[in-house]
């Protein structure tokens, strides 16, 4: 977008010491401070779709608690200062009811499109919550975008029908988005799935739906560059929802989180992928399901803020390069 205003930065870790000064995510500026910006960090405190360990609505929170330890000023990897290619804010939380998924949703999704302003150029990464708060999100992306191709980072197929009955939850916002025509046909992506599911048929009904899995195991097998190539194939010049649920990572790098699979990613596993998927058309993310109560020394935490840095890096390079978010 083109500025008639300075960009405004995180506070300086050498002027003020990284365990003081403001409580948003790195530091980063509020919204109401800045007349125009380029992407928005959004908290979505809600984790009444979750189906085993509840504790992700306090995610957002100690997600900003430790992203106060990130140096943000220059990502060696990505090769740039994402904080002066891109003006980034901190949007606050969702006012979300605990007690109505319905309600929830449409809180979320308003919320989202208030943020939004109608301005496409505009990118929104909320930081959960429970992955139920995706679908609100993708429906906020769609209505500026149409129809997304997703990267989906899980240990679940997350395209089940219901749980007791109820339709959207996290373990079936994937099939609710697929239903709503959200995605695009054939160009969306599981990555990091691993563990038992309910039936051999989830597999079926999942590829019908237009979803290629690259499993856990797999990245043992193909490798890192093959899998990467794989994604960029598939996804293409469409635009992109990157969708991160923490517990894609193994157990011992993300303990704190509500359903836990052993034989996941490490954190410099996923990293890794993450920083290899420069190129494409990213407009929009989330990241999920970080439950903190399961937490020690803010080890998941401090993972999902490092991951949200990452993809503010890569929607950085997107502007630097003079990328279309269209």
């Amino acid at each position: 977008m083109s500025r008639n205003t300075p960009i405004i930065g995180p506070v300086s870790g050498t002027q003020v010491p990284r365990y003081a000064g403001a409580s948003t995510f790195a530091r980063l500026p509020e919204i109401d401070r800045v007349s125009d910006y380029d992407v928005a960090i959004l908290g979505v405190p809600f984790d009444g779709g979750t189906s085993f360990r509840p504790g992700a609505r306090f995610g957002p929170m100690e997600v900003r608690k430790s992203s106060r330890h990130l140096r943000p000023a220059f990502h060696v990897e990505l090769d740039i200062a994402p904080f002066q290619e891109v003006q980034v804010v901190d949007a606050g939380d969702v006012t979300v009811t605990p007690f109505s998924i319905d309600d929830a949703m449409g809180q979320i999704q308003r919320q989202a499109e208030e943020i939004q302003g109608n301005n496409a150029d505009r990118r929104l990464i909320a930081i959960g919550g429970d992955h139920t708060v995706a679908l609100p999100m993708l429906r906020n992306v769609v209505a500026q975008h149409g129809p997304v191709a997703l990267i989906h980072f899980d240990a679940h197929l997350d395209t089940w029908d219901t749980y007791f009955n109820a339709p959207v939850t996290h373990g079936t916002v994937l099939r609710r988005a697929f239903e709503e025509g959200l995605l695009v046909e054939d160009h969306s992506m599981h990555l990091g799935l691993r563990g038992p599911i309910y039936d051999k048929i989830d597999l079926k009904e999942d590829a019908d739906f237009g979803f290629k899995a690259i499993r856990a195991s797999d990245f043992d097998r193909i490798g890192f560059e093959a899998a990467v190539a794989q994604v960029k194939e598939r996804v293409g010049d469409t635009p992109v929802y990157l969708s991160i649920d923490i517990d894609v990572l193994d157990p011992a790098f993300a303990p704190g989180t509500g359903t836990p699979e052993m034989g996941g990613l490490s954190s410099r596993e996923l990293l890794r992928l993450l920083r290899s998927l420069d190129g494409i058309n990213i407009v929009g993310a989330d990241v999920v399901e970080v439950a903190p109560a399961y937490d020690h020394a803010e080890v998941t935490t401090l993972a999902a803020a490092t991951v949200v840095y990452d993809i503010v890096g890569l929607m950085a390079q997107q502007t630097s390069r003079g990328s279309s978010v269209g």
